[in-house]
């Protein structure tokens, strides 16, 4: 049955793209942006959103068809346009951070399952394509000592060659909570992410609520997780 039949048939047209979930598809854009390591895949948001294109996609298409006011047809296109392009950017984001740091995802189990299923296939057929390249076009030719992906050479004693995202990174945020005893660290000069050369600071951090913050990513990291921060 058509959603449009009946009377408040507009009212119903119109709340096919919920603009809540719209919202939300904003701020988990917004975050997986701002953010230098990949997030949760927003399942249950995607698949929801995935359903409500489709079917006004057909309506869009029934109503171009049956002659209705060319204008109301383009407003909802236009409406929909904007979603379909937050949700590939989205998309498109996520697999831009899984090639970056394909190596490390796949070895942390944490930022494994923060991926969809589809995401984990592509990781791992980048993976198998990716070490098929290297070795094909360079590691053949380096000396045994020298031919392993993730050290720069076999006496390494870590994975020297693995690209890891910088949670020292500073990040925009706002939150719409009190947040107290939020414990920032001092990087004394040291290299990103060496946690031999940080000192908590004296002071806890405190956040008020729609105040703008520019901190490290990894002092509000557990925040951002349980959605009490966003990013900007």
């Amino acid at each position: 049955m058509d959603a449009r039949d009946g009377d408040g048939s507009t009212e119903e047209y119109e709340t096919l793209i919920q603009t809540t979930d719209v919202e939300l598809l904003k701020r988990a854009w917004r975050q997986e942006k701002a953010a230098p390591e990949i997030l949760k895949f927003e399942t249950d948001l995607i698949a929801r959103l995935t359903g409500q294109i489709e079917l006004v996609e057909e309506n869009v298409e029934q109503d171009a068809q049956s002659g209705i006011d060319p204008l109301t047809v383009s407003l909802y296109q236009m409406d929909l346009d904007r979603t379909q392009f937050l949700l590939r950017s989205y998309l498109r984001i996520r697999l831009q951070k899984i090639e970056k740091y394909i190596f490390h995802i796949l070895a942390t189990a944490e930022l494994y399952n923060r991926l969809s299923k589809q995401e984990k296939a592509f990781a791992k057929t980048c993976l198998v394509d990716l070490e098929k390249h290297l070795e094909e076009s360079v590691l053949s030719k380096l000396p045994n000592n020298y031919q392993s992906i993730f050290k720069q050479s076999m006496i390494s004693e870590e994975n020297d060659m693995v690209a890891k995202p910088q949670l020292d990174t500073f990040v925009v945020c706002k939150t719409n909570y009190y947040l107290g005893h939020i414990q920032l660290e001092d990087n004394e000069d040291g290299p990103s992410d060496d946690r031999a050369n940080q000192r908590p600071l004296e002071e806890p951090f405190e956040m008020e609520p729609d105040v703008l913050y520019f901190v490290r990513y990894k002092a509000i990291k557990r925040f951002v997780e349980e959605g009490r921060i966003d990013l900007y």
